[in-house]
């Protein structure tokens, strides 16, 4: 049986962008060439709130001052163990942003979110985020890269209602 990871994604805002990591860095790596957010594995004793700050700070040089937790994501993917990701959007940070080793990060307008290579769920909670949407749980699994289902909050199954949408 898979063992479950626990990790944290956060985008952090300024102004009307998002600051974005383009993964182009690691080897082995499930999101080699997807742009993503800031985020990592659990470490022993952290809250998701720990997790979130040093995960930003390891790979931005950037301190969190305010966020906020905005839900909870189910990724099933053949490449890899299932994870239960904390979302959050950071509002508040201080320092200056360094090199990170994982990818490059980059400020991307919020309107061009849409034109990156994302996965294909992300588009899903991107959209919530911008609603300003209430707390959420999204499932989201995937084959290779392919989403294959899309449950949001346990009852609409998204890919199917949207159909090639999301393909």
């Amino acid at each position: 049986m898979p063992k479950v990871q626990m990790t944290t994604l956060g985008y952090i805002e300024k102004e009307d962008a998002y600051l974005m990591l383009h993964r182009v860095k690691k080897e082995q790596d499930v999101n080699e060439g997807k742009w993503i957010g800031i985020g990592g594995k659990f470490e022993y004793g952290e809250s998701p709130e720990d997790c979130m700050k040093r995960e930003t700070e390891e790979e931005t040089g950037l301190t969190v001052t305010s966020m906020k937790f905005r839900g909870i994501l189910t990724f099933i993917c053949d490449k890899q163990d299932p994870e239960y990701i904390c979302l959050y959007t950071i509002d508040g940070f201080r320092g200056q942003i360094r090199d990170c080793d994982e990818g490059v990060l980059k400020w991307v307008p919020k309107d061009e979110i849409s034109r990156l290579n994302l996965w294909e769920g992300d588009r899903i909670f991107f959209d919530l985020i911008q609603k300003d949407a209430p707390f959420f749980s999204l499932k989201l699994r995937y084959e290779g890269d392919q989403l294959m289902e899309a449950v949001l909050n346990g009852e609409k199954d998204l890919v199917h209602i949207f159909g090639d949408v999301f393909r």
